[in-house]
């Protein structure tokens, strides 16, 4: 008996070994934050307890069978999404590291399949939300102008941050109210605007855009104050600070408006592939997540009206 207890005993150190071996790791070569460390090693902690509970003792002895009920476990138990990340994240780390120094033969982890916690809706501004983002750049001065009709055609268009950053000249159809877009993988789609943005984008062009070039020959619609083109995080910023001023809650971001226009579309009756086609996106299935937003948005409605929720 007395000699069967030592044996799990030398098993339990050398999954101990491994651990510290890790943090080690993630402290001295990685230099991660205390923070991290701590909650990775209370992770790992709970991991190896697991094994233990499981009769194993040896790192070098897991297999990918017992990983992934040890993460099963994890959802059974209802933690977050989030959390079940940051505890996979560890415990793929450690049999990574394990191997690496000589602790394990093989690394139960390899070849696990990508961990599927649900999807995240994207967040869309509500149409009186657009409203006030909308107010918030009324003026005649040339970044004013610039910046109305930035946000104007970003909500109209539903363009990625970097489409209408670079988007050029020459790809404005003003009377055709159509854009000319090389989107991802070099593929080109038309998109169509509507009169509110084709006004403000008209009056940026005649009067706003000619002061901020200043002669230069730059090809972008969109410049900045000193007639380059925008960059991603200049639009970032000014639509930043004009949600800050229309007193919008959250991160606005450019895809938040192009989540907007999306579920705008659809809550209006578009059809899923013509909205899959306007954002260029490459697989319906892309577009589907939008669907949900509006459903999500169509139960809230109900528990908040509903005299029975």
């Amino acid at each position: 008996m007395a000699a069967r207890i030592v044996k799990k005993e030398r098993k339990r150190d050398r999954l101990d070994e491994a651990v510290s071996a890790y943090l080690d790791l993630l402290r001295y070569a990685r230099r991660a934050a205390p923070r991290t460390i701590s909650a990775y090693g209370g992770d790992l902690a709970e991991y190896t307890d697991f094994l233990r509970n499981q009769g194993i003792g040896a790192i070098g002895v897991v297999e990918s069978g017992t990983v992934s009920e040890y993460l099963l476990s994890l959802r059974h138990r209802g933690l977050a999404p989030r959390t079940i990340t940051r505890r996979r994240a560890a415990l793929v780390g450690l049999h990574r590291h394990a191997r690496a120094i000589g602790l394990s033969r093989h690394d139960p982890t390899e070849h696990m399949d990508p961990l599927r916690t649900g999807r995240r809706l994207p967040r869309a501004l509500t149409l009186d939300d657009i409203e006030r983002l909308l107010a918030q750049t009324l003026g005649e001065e040339p970044l004013k102008l610039r910046d109305r009709a930035l946000l104007e055609l970003a909500y109209a268009s539903g363009l990625r941050a970097s489409e209408i950053t670079t988007l050029p000249l020459e790809a404005v159809d003003l009377e055709r109210r159509l854009l000319h877009v090389v989107g991802k993988g070099n593929k080109q789609r038309l998109v169509p605007f509507g009169g509110a943005a084709a006004r403000a984008l008209d009056h940026y062009l005649e009067a706003g855009r000619p002061q901020l070039a200043r002669g230069r020959t730059e090809s972008a619609v969109f410049v900045n104050r000193f007639g380059r083109s925008l960059s991603r995080m200049g639009f970032w910023k000014i639509l930043a600070g004009y949600a800050r001023q229309a007193g919008l809650g959250g991160r606005v971001s450019p895809h938040v408006l192009r989540h907007s226009f999306a579920t705008h579309l659809l809550a209006g009756g578009a059809d899923l592939r013509v909205v899959q086609e306007l954002l260029g996106h490459a697989s319906v299935t892309t577009t589907q997540v939008y669907t949900e937003v509006e459903r999500e948005h169509l139960r809230e409605v109900h528990r908040h009206f509903h005299p029975r929720p």
